[in-house]
């Protein structure tokens, strides 16, 4: 997440990073209990003043900074999606196999084609809409944060923190849950 944080293109007061990939990839990939400790311990390496954060900066003033609401979503958003994806992938009989009530190897391999096409796209859905979920909270954290610090209207804090990144983020979602879906199949 830190190396993310260090791709930092300036677009006024947030700069554009790579840490909504990084975060996405995590959920997607990770356990619940390894994505909120990874987030977890991202954030206290940061807060202890490791520069770890977007333009090789760390410490507490970050945090508490204009743009601190936006680190502070990502763990509340990590915790909300990943219970998301947790409630589908074991509450569903069309999870991604990591659920209790997914099919076993012997169910899955009795598949037709479009079922497992449909599992697929089901699943690669709800793997999407936890990045959503993620995004949105750390956003909706990161206009509250702005909008105290910089003493703008929450309207002017969207505007400004996230209206210009909107398009970028959601591709970067796409893009992180492919690319886990990519390493997972490798891994497996």
């Amino acid at each position: 997440m830190a190396v993310s944080a260090w791709v930092t293109i300036p677009l006024g007061p947030v700069p554009f990073t790579l840490q909504m990939f990084a975060v996405t990839f995590a959920i997607v990939l990770l356990t619940p209990a390894q994505a909120l400790a990874a987030i977890s311990g991202y954030l206290l390496l940061g807060a202890v003043g490791l520069p770890v954060f977007s333009g090789m900066r760390g410490g507490i003033g970050v945090l508490a900074g204009p743009t601190g609401g936006f680190l502070w979503g990502y763990l509340l958003g990590v915790a909300a999606a990943v219970f998301l994806l947790h409630l589908v992938r074991t509450r569903t009989s069309w999870g991604d196999g990591r659920g209790a009530v997914a099919a076993s190897p012997a169910e899955a391999a009795a598949l037709t084609p479009a079922q497992r096409v449909g599992r697929f796209l089901r699943m690669y859905g709800v793997e999407v809409m936890a990045g959503v979920v993620f995004t949105a909270i750390a956003y909706a954290c990161g206009c509250v944060q702005y909008a105290a610090v910089a003493g703008v209207s929450l309207e002017a804090a969207f505007m400004v923190a996230c209206a210009p990144f909107v398009v970028v983020d959601l591709c970067k979602i796409v893009a992180a849950v492919t690319c886990a879906r990519a390493v997972e199949a490798a891994v497996r």
